[in-house]
């Protein structure tokens, strides 16, 4: 019995493409099973589920990059088999990725004429590009070079180079996780343009709210089936969230009697050169955060987030000591080891790599993390029931959900080796953690357990800061939120205070006074 509204009824006709009993097989593991959808022209369809649950499997065979195991696709009506993207491209199939595949020291044009199928020149296509762009009101300069460029100019040269190929149905995988409000509000224009011109749309967010505002019709999928079809707008983003789930999503909550303490982590007058030559320059960097505060830093990527974590944790170091002070102790010259036996932890936003080592087991990157301030080596010795004994607290405590006690980090979906991370970093029960994107590309029941353990440690005393492009869950779980623009941290605003509207202007800088004197973070 389905748990969900009817979707809104299709148009007459035959849909531009379906999957009929479309399954995807990997050894004994159904990634794909038994998958009927029905895509139709001039509508936008969302596909939604929880991590793991058999989107991307899904939207990659849609595009060609792996093939069915059972069952068929059908484009308009007729059977289709894909050797791969280009001929997807080649019926009118475009896709959107959710993370960019551009070269920095390229131009736009460059960039754009990689992913062409170069019939025409190089002149002539530069200025189709052009065109195409300020039709769709995705204005593009043809010769700048992508690293001048912001996140959200970036994302338009992706949907642009789509747009060139003048596609049919076209596939947007989390295509608002760094824009701006107002710069997502530009892309639904666009959107519903698209689908006014006989397009059709599949849209994968995790974004619930944008789903009901933008999406005709929603199929969700649980562990790899489908288990609704549905019409967002007649649901609730909470029963949207059980459907994908399963159940209940649980209430994020502070504590009523949360205590605001001492001064935690406090920077001071933080200036610093970038390592990288595209990076950002910090410039004036200074702020409080006390115990039992939760401190939110929004803006668009690429304005210093990355640096600014760099900078807390140990991986840049300034010349500087008093810049970084953790527990009263100026720690800019120390290194993360040397911060992490001062109490502090930290999430950074890379999960694969930077968070973990791919091919090493949880314990393993347990002890990379845990040594210095834990029971994990003792008298020179890894003791190996500790870290284990991590993985195990971990996967109680935050629902890791995993093949085995101890598998390799990546063989977790990105959910899960979330959950992972910050669990094990939470577990140590810190002064202070520096958190960056605790919750990217997770779905809402992984997200809520995060959320509210963010809360639970501020409320045990600690000081937490979080960088998060997601104004929702900085508006769900902090005090305050300031905003970084080019390397400067603007006044924080009380949290109630902090519209969408007022935030959104300050991470396009237009009410960033870059010129003022640099203003202390306090409480």
């Amino acid at each position: 019995m389905p748990d969900s509204t009817p979707a809104a009824q299709p148009p007459a006709g035959t849909p531009l493409l379906q999957t009929v009993g479309l399954t995807k097989r990997y050894g004994n593991f159904l990634a794909n099973e038994k998958i009927d959808i029905d895509i139709w022209p001039q509508q936008i369809h969302a596909l939604l589920g929880e991590n793991g649950a058999g989107k991307s499997t899904l939207v990659k065979t849609i595009y060609g990059l792996i093939q069915p195991s059972e069952g068929e696709m059908r484009w308009r009506g007729e059977k289709m088999v894909l050797s791969g993207p280009s001929e997807a491209r080649g019926r009118g199939i475009g896709m959107v990725f959710q993370h960019f595949s551009l070269f920095d020291n390229l131009t736009v044009a460059e960039n754009v004429a990689l992913g062409l199928d170069g019939k025409e020149s190089f002149k002539d296509m530069s200025a189709r590009l052009e065109q195409v762009s300020n039709v769709y009101g995705l204005p593009l300069d043809p010769k700048r070079e992508v690293w001048q460029l912001s996140v959200g100019e970036r994302q338009r040269i992706e949907i642009v180079r789509a747009l060139m190929q003048d596609p049919k149905f076209l596939i947007l995988d989390e295509p608002t996780a760094v824009l701006t409000p107002q710069e997502a509000d530009q892309l639904f224009t666009v959107l519903n343009r698209l689908k006014s011109e006989g397009r059709a749309i599949l849209y994968i967010s995790h974004k619930l709210e944008e789903v009901k505002r933008l999406c005709d019709t929603a199929t969700i999928l649980r562990g790899g089936k489908k288990v609704s079809t549905c019409n967002p707008k007649a649901e609730t983003a909470a029963s949207l969230a059980r459907m994908m789930v399963g159940s209940e999503i649980k209430q994020v909550k502070a504590a009523a009697n949360r205590r605001i303490t001492v001064p935690r982590l406090v920077v001071n007058d933080l200036n610093l050169a970038p390592d990288d030559p595209h990076g950002t320059r910090l410039e004036h960097i200074s702020l409080e955060l006390k115990g039992g505060e939760i401190l939110g830093i929004a803006g668009v990527a690429g304005n210093g987030q990355d640096e600014l974590f760099a900078a807390l944790s140990g991986e840049r170091l300034s010349q500087d000591p008093g810049t970084v002070v953790i527990e009263g102790i100026a720690a800019g010259h120390l290194s993360i080891t040397q911060r992490r036996k001062l109490g502090a932890a930290f999430v950074p936003e890379e999960r694969l790599g930077h968070g973990t080592a791919p091919r090493m087991k949880l314990s393993e990157n347990a002890l990379l993390t845990g040594h210095a301030a834990s029971g994990m080596v003792q008298h020179g010795f890894v003791n190996t029931a500790a870290t284990l004994k991590t993985v195990d607290r971990a996967t109680e405590t935050f629902d890791v959900r995993k093949a085995k006690r101890d598998p390799e980090a990546a063989s977790l979906s990105g959910g899960n080796l979330q959950k992972f991370i910050v669990g094990r970093e939470i577990l140590r029960n810190p002064a202070v953690l520096v958190v960056s994107q605790p919750t990217w590309g997770v779905d809402a029941g992984a997200a809520a357990v995060i959320r509210q353990a963010l809360l639970d440690l501020a409320t045990a005393g600690a000081a937490v800061l979080v960088t998060s492009q997601d104004l929702d869950e900085l508006a769900e779980i902090t005090d305050r939120i300031a905003v970084m623009f080019h390397g400067r941290l603007s006044e924080p605003l009380a949290t109630a205070d902090a519209s969408r509207e007022k935030l959104g202007l300050l991470m396009g800088g237009s009410s960033l006074d870059q010129k003022e004197a640099p203003h202390a973070v306090s409480a």
